[in-house]
């Protein structure tokens, strides 16, 4: 039975837990369920869809919206209810939300393995956007120089355009305008402003990455250094930094994810020790 969700209290939570390690210990990997976002959801907006079988969670939709006017999908189905037509089912009834809410875009998350995930996309007439490599490090960072020369502060007000300026010459991203952003949107973007922080070099801002913790794990988002920075060892400086922090500050593991095909980025990482959890594949999907 479909149950469209107002927020998600402690059991929900549980339930969706418990589906999460029924399903990696099936297929391995990971799931991007980013769960200090499920926390936080808000109580008067549907953002997740949850699949019942009598008392037994099993299946889950979650809507993201990262950035409007794109919003990411991501779910999963228990093993032993797959072929049921609840995945289907569940997306379905995502798309509708997203048109009301204005994206333009949707993107659905999936894990490269299994295959079903993907094979549904493209039965909905999804194309392959982009996939990323999902590495986790799951102890101290490898050694390596630090230039003093080189700070890290929390982004204030004034760091604004020369953050977007980095994240659009990094990632092709451009900030929502406020007439698509609803309010969830919103409070979304102040928490990210609140956990971004900005590299500096003699005063000026040359790059930018953002943190999130979530118990015992840190995600590091959005990192980027200036072009014509790159190439200096600061990357890599800068993410030992923030790694050796996470982990004085009690995290036990620092995950990240990259591009496939950017293999500078990923050699930096894996220099560093991050390893690879995970392939992911995002389908843009026909609204």
């Amino acid at each position: 039975m479909l149950e469209p969700r107002h927020g998600l209290d402690d059991a929900a939570l549980a339930a969706i837990g418990d589906l999460e390690r029924r399903t990696v210990a099936a297929d391995g990997g990971r799931l991007k369920l980013e769960w200090g976002v499920l926390r936080s959801r808000p109580a008067d907006q549907v953002e997740d869809l949850l699949w019942w079988d009598g008392g037994r969670l099993v299946g889950f939709l979650g809507i993201y919206a990262f950035g409007a006017p794109t919003a990411e999908l991501t779910g999963m189905v228990d093993p032993n209810f797959r072929r049921r037509g609840i995945a289907t089912a569940l997306l379905e009834a995502a798309l509708p939300l997203c048109r009301e809410r204005r994206y333009s875009r949707v993107l659905l998350v999936t894990p490269r393995t299994p295959p079903a995930a993907a094979a549904l996309a493209q039965a909905r007439g999804g194309v392959l956007d982009h996939s990323e490599h999902a590495l986790q490090l799951d102890d101290d960072p490898a050694d390596g120089p630090t230039d003093p020369r080189v700070t890290l502060r929390g982004m204030d007000a004034g760091d604004r355009a020369a953050v977007d300026a980095l994240l659009r010459a990094g990632f092709g991203w451009e900030r929502p305008q406020d007439e698509v952003a609803d309010d969830a949107e919103v409070e979304h973007a102040r928490s990210d402003e609140a956990s971004t922080l900005v590299v500096e070099l003699g005063g000026e801002v040359i790059g930018t990455l953002r943190r999130s913790r979530d118990q015992d794990a840190v995600g590091v988002y959005g990192f980027v250094i200036r072009p014509d920075h790159q190439g200096r060892g600061i990357g890599g400086d800068v993410l030992r930094r923030v790694c050796r922090q996470a982990r004085a500050d009690g995290a036990t593991r620092v995950h990240l994810e990259v591009v496939v095909g950017n293999d500078r980025a990923l050699g930096l990482y894996t220099a560093i020790g991050f390893e690879r959890v995970a392939t992911e594949d995002y389908y843009a999907l026909p609204m």
